[in-house]
């Protein structure tokens, strides 16, 4: 059964791979046997080091992805360093924080740009990709607790969320002739930098905690398990779905 989740000699792509939910998912993806690309706006030096301490390798690339004119740098450096592509997890993403009525156009575009624009065109290559090697191939999403909830002062965020959610079932009905599975996963209250704002604010960081069941914020560490399960053989006939990975958030 664990050689179901063994991800030995397999070449997984991850966006926002410096730091957070991403350095976690590209450790996890390494310590079960892939190598990586680590695509991110900023250095993603210390997730390198990291990979490599596990005996992978990392191929660092460096891209705003609020513009899509590095996706085809992205996979041609991919298959020449590794040669081939087997897994996508676009985990880059973007918040902007401020009322509905004073949101501008900037902070929408940039926003929407990052979380679904680019996503779709970073998908739609890899999935060429993985047909053009005649091979079956992942692609994980990273969604959201407001894939399912509209949350509050981050309407593009929400939008682009709950948007991400649908187009994975979309594509998982397109994709899933050619062997692509297409899945999400909906992070619950993660402690990363993208969260510090509320988790710095005690009323608020005491109300989300009183809602969680497990009583606490999630770590990227917990998202490891569901990440390897979605790239792996262990979830070759799941597809189209959205895996909350949230401490029990939306049973409450």
């Amino acid at each position: 059964m664990i050689n179901m989740f063994d991800l030995t000699g397999k070449t997984a792509i991850v966006t926002g791979s410096s730091r957070g939910l991403g350095r976690g998912m590209c450790l996890a993806l390494a310590e079960a046997g892939a190598n990586i690309v680590g695509v991110s706006s900023s250095s993603s030096e210390a997730t390198k080091i990291e990979v490599e301490k596990r005996n992978k390798q990392f191929v660092e690339i460096q891209a705003d992805l609020r513009y899509t004119d590095k996706i085809e740098e992205i996979v041609e450096t991919a298959v020449n360093a590794l040669g081939h592509v087997d897994i996508l997890v676009n985990n880059a993403g973007m918040i902007r924080r401020e009322n509905a009525i004073a949101y501008t156009e900037k902070d929408w575009d940039d926003t929407i740009n990052v979380n679904l624009r680019t996503l779709f065109f970073l998908s739609q290559r890899v999935a060429k990709e993985f047909m053009k090697q005649n091979s079956k191939g992942k692609i994980i999403n990273i969604a959201s607790m407001l894939s399912f909830q509209g949350g509050i002062r981050v309407p593009a965020y929400t939008a682009s969320k709950s948007a991400v959610m649908g187009l994975t079932k979309a594509l998982a009905n397109e994709l899933a002739p050619y062997g692509i599975n297409v899945n999400a996963i909906a992070p619950g209250y993660m402690a990363t930098d993208n969260t510090k704002q509320i988790r710095d604010d005690k009323n608020r960081n005491d109300e989300i905690l009183s809602r969680i069941p497990m009583g606490r914020w999630g770590t990227p560490e917990d998202i490891s398990g569901a990440v390897v399960f979605l790239s792996s053989n262990a979830s070759n006939y799941v597809t189209g779905h959205t895996l909350a990975v949230d401490g029990g958030w939306l049973a409450r």
